[in-house]
């Protein structure tokens, strides 16, 4: 019933706008519908919305994980200069300890060896920490595969064990116990310039954090053995930094600087592999852009859709507008009937995405079970498994562009279908 035939002004988007709406959305061709139509833009849609939303959460899970496991091996904050050197390095470390917010802060020693196994040889890179600084080190402490740390650091300069990423174990094909040669280019000084070092050292034990980079290139031996391997007796290379939060080390460099003394060159973790980071911005946001089209051109559809059952229910408007429906009623009637597609398929999208994201991993094994063949290989991509961190901000987003490019899809055609005249729809009835 219209506001013609009662006297009073029907609401807005009213009982009788949706029930037309819905009925124009669900009429066969037969009767003048586009169902055909109306699912393929459905399907697009949700298609469109469930892949921005699968893509960047893997994105976001990609750089989450390279975060983690790249600042929990590295550091968040890193100390050079004339600090490093004789008695200034155990006061500076202790104050740089001392800094709300600091974690962790430990001097390190990073040299280039080769590693001689019993199958294989192969260059590797050495860091040298103490047995305590490792044992607090979450990343390789909590990660440990074979062996144990206990023996780490025991024994005179620190002792003779060490412990071994597990693919450079494999590759060198040493276990837990073994013996295995280092060789180190630039040893201890000499009257003809640096001669290389070549020591017998026993595996405590391989760990493993996940990162291909890592676990085939890096060894752990103690700080004085380290000292004494590379000929740097009396100080390390830096000191490396962990904060309990790694945002924030841009606004602490400052802070650890004055607390390291003023021969301290201070760096952040933005500051390193600056070009790498940029990359992963950089991909993301274009990433975003060309899926965020996507769903744009999905929405699409609804026009083309729309215009046909605009055309279709010439009679139809004609007929309401002499009732009395107003051109507000009819635009609203049709916007109504376009974006319930956007809307339905935008919440088939979200479902579809984020149960693809919670179960990610099992898809990952059920495709690899399927082809045979491993899909994420992680001397490619660095980790061994498809990550995905879902980013509620970013799906809602994601979400209200959907429905607001489906919103905006329906108003041209409905704006037509509210200008249409009665009398030359019915010219020809």
């Amino acid at each position: 019933m219209t506001a013609a035939t009662d006297g009073t002004r029907a609401p807005p988007f009213g009982l009788w706008e949706r029930m037309l709406a819905g009925r124009y959305l669900r009429a066969r061709r037969s009767q003048g519908g586009v169902a055909l139509i109306s699912i393929i833009s459905f399907v697009g849609i949700t298609l469109a919305v469930a892949v921005l939303i699968i893509v960047m959460s893997v994105m976001n899970g990609f750089r989450s994980e390279l975060l983690s496991r790249i600042l929990g091996f590295q550091g968040h904050v890193f100390v050079a200069g004339g600090v490093l050197d004789g008695p200034a390095l155990q006061p500076a470390v202790q104050r740089i300890r001392a800094v709300p917010g600091v974690l962790q802060a430990v001097p390190v020693i990073q040299g280039q060896v080769l590693a001689m196994g019993p199958s294989q040889i192969s260059g590797a890179i050495v860091r040298g920490v103490t047995a305590a600084d490792l044992a607090q080190t979450p990343i390789i402490a909590g990660n440990i595969t074979h062996g144990s740390l206990k023996g780490f650091g025991q024994g005179e300069d620190g002792g003779d064990a060490i412990v071994i990423g597990d693919r450079l174990a494999e590759a060198l094909g040493v276990k837990t116990g073994d013996p295995l040669t280092l060789v180190s280019p630039s040893g201890a000084a000499t009257a003809f310039g640096g001669s290389p070092v070549q020591k017998t050292f026993t595996v405590a034990g391989a760990f493993t954090v996940g990162m291909s980079q890592y676990d085939q290139a890096y060894i752990y031996m103690p700080l004085q053995q380290a000292q004494l391997f590379f000929g740097r007796e009396g100080s390390v290379d830096e000191i490396e930094i962990r904060l309990a939060d790694p945002d924030r080390a841009e606004h602490m460099k400052p802070i650890i600087a004055r607390a390291a003394g003023p021969t301290a060159l201070v760096t952040d973790w933005t500051q390193r592999d600056t070009s790498f980071w940029g990359a992963l911005k950089v991909e993301r946001s274009t990433m975003r852009l060309i899926l965020l089209l996507l769903i744009g051109i999905a929405a699409m559809n609804i026009i083309s859709g729309l215009i046909m059952l605009v055309k279709n229910k010439g009679r139809d408007i004609a007929i309401l507008r002499t009732m009395g429906a107003g051109q507000g009623s009819i635009m609203r009637i049709f916007i109504m009937a376009g974006a319930s597609v956007g809307v339905l398929g935008t919440a088939a999208g979200l479902i579809l995405g984020v149960l693809f994201c919670v179960y990610i991993s099992e898809i990952q094994a059920v495709v690899e079970w399927v082809t045979g063949q491993q899909v994420f290989a992680s001397d490619v991509y660095y980790l061994s498994r498809i990550p995905a961190k879902i980013d509620w901000l970013e799906v809602a987003f994601i979400v209200v562009f959907s429905i607001g490019m489906s919103l905006v899809a329906t108003l041209p055609p409905s704006w037509n279908a509210s200008r249409l005249d009665p009398v030359e729809a019915l010219r020809y009835e």
